[in-house]
């Protein structure tokens, strides 16, 4: 049986370690531990009562040594006697530790109302191309009776229409057998048959509860709008609502700088499982290359809802600067250039926006198509004949045209009317722009285009009660973490 190890650490060391190391533990030999001079501290009034042991302790001998101790043992001392120095100090009283705090995290709430003790809860996801009787058996049911609950769920909501991603739930209580799908955001189906012999499946359709918070977001641009709205907390839907607002005063492919800033107070929506549901910009300010814009959200009386400035005036104008959103301009409106493919000079009257292909295109402005198809060296091509019917825009080098996109339909502003490509005559992807006064083709960097309609002077004192705080709080940067 080998050797056991002794009871003095030192002798663990093996005798192969260098002459440093065995010098400095003979000098340790002998040392007596002694504890440092503590600072004088204030008599405690405590008196514990005087233990009595029941006798002598027996004599143990005399005990192996023991390593010193360093000061691991000084500082659970100092612990030990902070802590009984907080009990003193508290008279003994327990202390109150329900501090409240504001809290963002999304905090579910009880989600599904449950008549009776839950015994089990089963909840499965739809998949592409599922269908409601495989759900439903996945949870539990027989084919049969799956049948049967979509045929009787039919009366509040037909589940043919039912979405991949989407989830049933089943809950089984003591009480009933509930079902539930989600609907919307907003709308839930609740099938629910209770414990009892002659009971019978009920659908109703239950409204979701939905909650909103304000919160409030400021930055300034550092090579990207999308990085710095991100760092200041803002997702990319809200940032896709703010270059629409500003979309006619700023063209955010030409006129972005470096330095210009944004401030932003919006509303998010969540569902009662803590979806986002959508977010709405309530006031706005950008400042771009030094000029201010403000806008502000105003539900009108007839219902509704746009962006004006504080003066009342709309942001929407006649016209979009920019048919593409974050795009860099490759050729300028020229009266001569060098065609890159045909290789002599000629006029270039439109402009070019050099974007990755697939990227969206959208109508400057309310019009009709007057023309979708291949058109010569301008390949995939759509014209668009404005509503004041002198003005005229032209789209080409398309890779496709949008759904539904055909000669003769209406098109609103805004609307998506094809994607960016190089068809025709084309070095790489880019859409050609053009826009035409009375069939004359102008620059449409320098088109100013009037304004829609502003508020209604019937509406001024209305429009002012509604909108004043909204822009007030761009200045008290307000950040509400409760929920409504």
């Amino acid at each position: 049986m080998p050797n056991a190890f002794n009871n003095d650490f030192s002798d663990r060391v093996s005798s192969q370690q260098s002459t440093g190391s065995n010098r400095r533990r003979r000098n340790r030999k002998g040392r007596s531990f002694k504890l440092p001079s503590l600072p004088s501290l204030p008599k405690l009034s405590l008196r514990l009562p005087k233990l009595t042991l029941p006798g002598k302790m027996p004599s143990m001998g005399k005990l192996p040594r023991i390593p010193s101790p360093g000061w691991f043992p000084l500082i659970g001392a100092g612990i030990g006697f902070a802590a009984i120095m907080l009990f003193v100090s508290t008279g003994g009283q327990d202390v109150d530790a329900n501090v409240s705090l504001p809290q963002e995290e999304w905090v579910s709430p009880k989600l599904l109302p449950e008549a009776g003790e839950l015994i089990k809860s089963t909840t499965t996801t739809l998949k592409s191309g599922d269908n409601a009787i495989a759900a439903l058996v996945r949870l539990g049911f027989d084919h049969s009776t799956s049948h049967f609950l979509i045929s009787k769920a039919n009366a509040a909501y037909k589940l043919k229409n039912i979405r991949a991603g989407q989830s049933f739930k089943r809950v089984d209580s003591s009480s009933s057998t509930d079902i539930y799908y989600n609907i919307s955001g907003e709308k839930r189906l609740h099938l629910q048959k209770e414990n009892s012999t002659a009971a019978q499946w009920q659908a109703t359709l239950d409204e979701r509860n939905v909650y909103s918070r304000t919160r409030f977001a400021s930055g300034a641009i550092k090579d990207s709008l999308f990085a710095s709205a991100e760092a200041a907390g803002m997702d990319q839907r809200t940032t896709m609502n703010l270059v629409d607002i500003f979309a006619w005063d700023i063209d955010f492919a030409r006129d972005l700088r470096n330095g210009d800033s944004f401030q932003v107070v919006y509303e998010e929506r969540y569902d009662d499982e803590g979806n986002m549901l959508e977010s709405s910009i309530l006031a706005a300010e950008f400042t771009n290359q030094g000029n201010q814009f403000k806008a502000v959200r105003y539900e009108q009386a007839n219902g509704k809802i746009d962006y004006f400035t504080p003066e009342g005036k709309s942001m929407r104008k006649a016209y979009l600067k920019a048919p593409v959103k974050f795009s860099r301009i490759s050729s300028t409106f020229k009266t001569k250039r060098k065609h890159p493919v045909l290789g002599y000079t000629r006029a270039h009257r439109g402009v070019d926006y050099a974007s990755p292909s697939g990227t969206p295109i959208h109508a400057i402005g309310d019009g009709f198509v007057t023309f979708v198809g291949w058109k010569n060296g301008y390949g995939r091509f759509i014209q668009i004949r404005h509503n004041n019917r002198n003005h005229s825009s032209a789209y080409a080098h398309m890779r496709s045209y949008a759904r539904g996109i055909k000669k003769g339909m209406k098109v609103r502003q805004g609307k998506i009317i094809g994607y960016v490509g190089m068809s025709g005559l084309a070095t790489g992807p880019h859409l050609h722009f053009e826009f035409r006064s009375r069939g004359r083709a102008v620059n449409p960097l320098t088109v100013k285009h009037p304004p829609a309609q502003p508020v209604a002077k019937t509406e001024r004192q209305r429009f002012q009660t509604q909108t004043g705080p909204l822009l007030a709080s761009l200045q008290e940067n307000p950040v509400q973490l409760a929920w409504d």
